[in-house]
């Protein structure tokens, strides 16, 4: 790891000398929390620096944004948590910029900060914050943006394949624990320890699935009476950080049982148990404490067209930006609940190897893949990946989520929306357990055939491989 972090030194030394050539700075990132977490980062440290500085966000890099761009004619631009696989685009645009990414890369750009390129896996040693984070250290002493790098990670969930945060990104949280500005912990995995009442986190469970518990409150509510913990005080619902450390053991004891009872194999139960990243210099009890709820009030910002409030809220706007987070996080909330129950009452199509079910224009694009990843808790077959369909401007948005039972068994939704949505004039791409693409308008009935037997093999070849 010495050896890459030495080389992924030197050449973000190098790109930081570009970007100190020049006085002002136009950034183009991601809609997504580790593209606003990459954001915060380099504004934060070309404001530092005192550059001038734009921002623009996009929900993806294509010809269309990159003419704009070209056409505005910036001095200088810094593309991060997108841009490697526009390499060869932005040159032939001539626009001067450096490329801070961690998705795969195509063609080659003289600066470009890219993990493959150093032999780490973009997937889960690295994210685009964590990248950008390398960069700002090359350009000043940016240690306290540490966290940010971290949110970015999880909310793109580097952390969930080896139960941790691994490679690169680890170094990062070595960074910000020396600085005292993170502490990493074994804790429940489940969402919302910091701001939501015992019985949600429960409610919401979805990877692990927690039959007769997900999606059932009073269910959870009696789960917790039977253990004895208490779980309302003073007219107010208790929330994790709540308990005694003696009730969280009992919690967890009881969930363990539970779940064995259910007959949930181990590895599966296992998951409840893991590593959680904690802000320290965040309030407690609010969404910026816990890294996987900060990402959550992002993602609830950018997704809704205010990319400038989560922005804000990343360059530490506390008061008026982090309310307006918090309005919009309840209005995210509300939409994925409606979101779901558009899907309970139109139904899923089940293929052999996937299923999906087609939003139109019911669910908002930005939030369709969300939406996928949460009806994991509603479907009947919880073994086949869920891929989601919504209208969107010149064409089908397409997102798919897996588990991470999916990817042991050799699913790799990367590599299947890239290819496929080639073959019907698309374009895609993304994490092996989360992708999206974009597809021409009357594509769909094509492309799900073609995505299901291009799953179909990906299974066939982890079998024939063991």
């Amino acid at each position: 790891m010495t050896e890459t972090m030495k080389a992924f030194g030197k050449e973000a030394n190098r790109c930081a000398e570009e970007i100190r050539k020049h006085r002002t700075v136009h950034v183009v990132s991601h809609i997504d929390a580790d593209g606003l977490t990459s954001a915060g980062i380099i504004c934060t440290a070309l404001e530092r620096g005192n550059f001038e500085y734009t921002t623009r966000f996009v929900k993806q890099l294509d010809e269309k944004v990159l003419d704009t761009v070209a056409d505005e004619n910036h001095e200088f631009v810094i593309f991060t948590d997108l841009g490697s696989g526009m390499c060869e685009q932005i040159k032939s645009r001539g626009i001067s910029a450096v490329v801070s990414d961690h998705h795969q890369p195509q063609g080659t750009l003289d600066l470009h900060l890219n993990p493959h390129l150093f032999g780490a896996n973009g997937s889960y040693e690295l994210s685009g914050s964590g990248t950008t984070y390398l960069l700002a250290s090359a350009l000043g002493k940016n240690r306290d943006l540490s966290p940010l790098a971290i949110v970015g990670a999880v909310g793109d969930m580097q952390h969930l394949k080896m139960g941790q945060l691994v490679g690169i990104n680890r170094q990062i949280l070595e960074d910000g624990v020396q600085g005292g500005y993170l502490e990493f912990k074994k804790d429940l995995t489940l969402f919302g320890k910091q701001t939501r009442p015992v019985y949600k986190l429960l409610q919401y469970s979805s990877d692990p699935y927690l039959p007769g518990l997900t999606g059932n409150e009073e269910a959870c509510i009696e789960f917790l009476h039977t253990l004895n913990v208490r779980y309302s005080q003073d007219e107010r619902w208790v929330r994790w950080i709540d308990l005694k450390v003696s009730e969280k053991q009992k919690i967890v004891t009881g969930l363990f049982q539970y779940c064995l009872r259910s007959g949930i194999p181990s590895y599966r139960i296992e998951r409840l148990i893991g590593e959680v990243y904690v802000l320290l210099n965040e309030r407690e009890g609010t969404e910026m404490r816990d890294a996987s709820e900060f990402s959550t009030l992002l993602n609830a910002t950018a997704r809704y067209d205010h990319a400038d409030i989560g922005l804000a809220v990343c360059m530490g706007d506390r008061e008026s930006a982090y309310e307006e987070a918090r309005k919009l996080l309840a209005e995210h909330r509300q939409n994925l609940v409606n979101g779901l129950v558009y899907v309970k009452e139109n139904g899923i199509t089940q293929l052999e190897n996937i299923q999906y079910f087609d939003a139109g224009s019911q669910i908002k694009e930005t939030i369709v893949g969300i939406i996928a990843g949460m009806s994991s808790t509603i479907v009947e077959n919880r073994n086949l990946p869920i891929i989601a369909f919504a209208n969107t401007e010149g064409g089908i948005k397409v997102s798919a989520r897996g588990t991470q039972d999916l990817i042991r068994r050799g699913v790799n939704l990367s590599e299947a929306m890239s290819t496929v949505s080639a073959e019907v004039g698309g374009a895609g791409g993304g994490h092996d357990i989360a992708a999206g693409a974009t597809i021409p308008v009357n594509m769909k009935e094509d492309f799900a055939r073609k995505l299901d037997i291009f799953i179909g093999k990906q299974l066939q070849r982890k079998t024939a491989s063991r």
